[in-house]
């Protein structure tokens, strides 16, 4: 059996009312999720550098062991060309090994050149990476702050947000689908969440802006759904405004 306008109008109504209620929840907390999510985000980009550095050091640290390596290699080719220049034949041999000689001095050169530049390299690294690894510790302190006041205020309306997401499934399934289609729409483009609105003191409940007699009539006998033609939210129904005693003494005295 399909529902009548007036039974949409109250389903889509009360969906707007408990999301409202979920609204009001998020935003207590604040900015609090994404504060948190932008802590753990920076931090995942901090480890990423300390490890990069780390790699880096030890990349340096692994070259200082070639060149180490490298050194020892032409002294026991120094040595052995030393030996080999005792027993020359002719000065083009000597001239030949001579050439050896200092061609490997000249390597050992580089080589404790090299091996200075990448200790340098490798204590600017570390005095990085300890720099980093302080401002990490100091932002693993901030995100911890935040998880504690979110969890907190989330424990403090645990139990209230999972009945009132209970209802809304509930509730959501008594929507027909294309409206919830529409609602969830609306509901994104709209800055307070509202979607579904009464028409109070003769204008919008979400834009404030001034419904017509004749649509207000229109919405009051609910026999199809109409829109704010300003914002475009549902318009449920109208809001009869209270009067006063006084006003009401006054009605009564003319009648």
């Amino acid at each position: 059996m399909e529902s009548t306008v007036a039974q949409k109008l109250e389903a889509i109504h009360n969906l707007q009312l408990i999301d409202s209620r979920l609204d009001a929840i998020v935003k207590v907390r604040g900015a609090l999720p994404e504060e948190v999510q932008d802590l753990e985000d920076e931090i995942i980009g901090y480890d990423t550098r300390l490890n990069k550095f780390q790699t880096e050091i030890e990349s340096f640290e692994d070259e200082i062991k070639r060149l180490k390596e490298g050194i020892k290699d032409s002294e026991k080719l120094i040595k052995k060309y030393q030996e080999q220049q005792m027993n020359v034949r002719n000065n083009r041999e000597y001239d030949a090994i001579t050439k050896e000689l200092e061609l490997q001095d000249l390597e050992i050169q580089v080589s404790k050149k090299k091996i200075i530049e990448a200790g340098v390299r490798i204590d600017q690294k570390k005095v990085d990476l300890d720099e980093l690894s302080a401002v990490m510790k100091d932002r693993k302190k901030d995100l911890d702050q935040k998880k504690d006041e979110l969890s907190t205020i989330v424990s403090e309306s645990e139990t209230e947000e999972s009945k009132l997401r209970t209802d809304r499934e509930k509730a959501s399934k008594k929507v027909d689908e294309r409206l919830v289609k529409s609602y969830t729409k609306i509901r994104a483009n709209a800055k307070n969440g509202l979607a579904v609105v009464m028409v109070k003191r003769g204008a919008c409940g979400g834009c404030f802006n001034t419904v017509p007699p004749q649509r207000q009539a229109d919405i009051r006998e609910k026999k199809k759904l109409i829109v704010c033609e300003h914002c475009g939210r549902i318009l449920a129904g109208v809001e009869d405004e209270v009067e006063d005693e006084g006003t009401a003494k006054k009605k009564r005295a003319r009648a």
